[in-house]
């Protein structure tokens, strides 16, 4: 919800399946890919690894691991969009493959440059042999858009190699409960934290065309257990001074009051 919706769509709340969901977003991003990189192009950089809004960078957090240990590691990055994270891993040594189910996305990623391995798929139906991965990250792709979690995570973890970390960043569950504005109206509770309730945003028709769902806290810790990961860390970055950007929803004033972002670090035995 952190985007304003089109102008012949209506947003609403109202429920959205695993195909419904997956044909909406589709579309969105594929549409909205251009704006998206123009708009937040320099805040992403072309090979940096973001993990949010507040700007939280791998190279400071580790939550991959140490920097100078990624070397040789095969990556599956998900919800790639250009591939911003995966080229900062390549720059490391590592061997990334960027995912999207955005053909527009990837396309970015050819106009960037960097030679990334690029694969336009579905993150529910993953296209790989089990084990092909020491290491999975999403910087909030997929996960916030999917119908059915526990599918990702369940094939996320099918092709993780025994031992290996899938990293993922979501919009904070709490935020759910908060009018999407970077100002002071976006400080009050303005709907139930325990509604899961899909935002829909749907044309005339009543087709959507972009969907997000919510998962409270103890839904993404119940979905990661339920597809067989243990969850060795959550972080919620706070907002840092030298942010000074509004992203959405997210802003210097809302950061430092209530979190942003829920990162959550999965180990696969």
């Amino acid at each position: 919800m952190d985007h304003d919706p089109e102008p012949d769509s209506e947003a609403t709340r109202r429920a959205a399946g695993v195909t419904e969901s997956a044909r909406a977003n589709r579309g969105w991003w594929d549409r909205n890919a251009d704006e998206y990189q123009i708009e937040h192009g320099t805040f992403l950089g072309d090979d940096r690894f973001v993990w949010g809004p507040e700007g939280l960078d791998e190279v400071e957090a580790e939550l991959l691991g140490p920097a100078e240990k990624l070397a040789g590691l095969s990556v599956l990055e998900i919800g790639a969009g250009a591939a911003q994270c995966s080229r900062w891993l390549a720059a490391q040594g590592a061997r990334p493959v960027a995912l999207d189910i955005s053909h527009r996305q990837l396309q970015h990623s050819l106009r960037i440059g960097g030679g990334i391995p690029l694969v336009c798929a579905d993150a529910g139906v993953l296209p790989f042999a089990d084990g092909s991965f020491d290491l999975a990250c999403s910087a909030y792709g997929a996960l916030p858009f999917v119908a059915e979690p526990v599918q990702v995570l369940r094939e996320v973890r099918r092709v993780l190699r025994p031992g290996g970390r899938f990293v993922f960043s979501v919009t904070h569950p709490v935020r759910w409960a908060f009018p999407d504005e970077p100002g002071p109206e976006g400080l009050t509770v303005s709907a139930s934290y325990f509604d899961r309730t899909p935002y829909v945003e749907q044309d005339d028709a009543g087709q959507a065309v972009y969907v997000e769902h919510h998962r409270t806290l103890g839904d993404r810790v119940h979905d990661i257990v339920t597809a067989g990961f243990r969850l060795t860390a959550l972080t919620e970055p706070q907002w840092p001074s030298w942010n000074t950007s509004e992203w959405g929803g997210w802003s210097p004033l809302r950061g430092n009051l209530i979190p942003g972002t829920a990162i959550f670090t999965c180990e696969r035995d």
